[in-house]
């Protein structure tokens, strides 16, 4: 059975995998090595590797007997798509009130 993709904000909901990230985004750490990281079993953290992988936000290479994973961008351009609406959407209205007040101050 194929593992459903969850969407880009379901990913990082998790404190976990924002662990994850937020070490990732120093440098590329094995399974193993992540794993040292968290109070919980080493397949619950593949899991959430798993998870973090398929979505796009690491990759995971093979060096030897160790896996390698890394910070990915693509997983992060459906979170930076999503900030980016809301900051013209919120600039686009302190505009609009920016206006506002300098035609109310010039009647005044």
């Amino acid at each position: 059975m194929e593992q459903q993709r969850l969407d880009a904000f379901q990913v990082i909901a998790d404190p976990s995998r924002r662990q994850i990230l937020y070490l990732l985004s120093k440098d590329s750490l094995t399974i193993n090595a992540l794993a040292e990281n968290f109070d919980m079993s080493r397949p619950a953290v593949s899991k959430h590797i798993k998870v973090l992988q398929t979505s796009g936000f690491i990759s995971i290479e093979d060096v030897g007997r160790e896996r390698y994973c890394s910070l990915q961008q693509d997983g992060f351009k459906d979170l930076q798509k999503w900030l980016e609406y809301y900051d013209a959407f919120w600039a686009n209205k302190l505009q609009k009130l920016g206006n506002l007040l300098n035609e109310k101050a010039k009647k005044e």
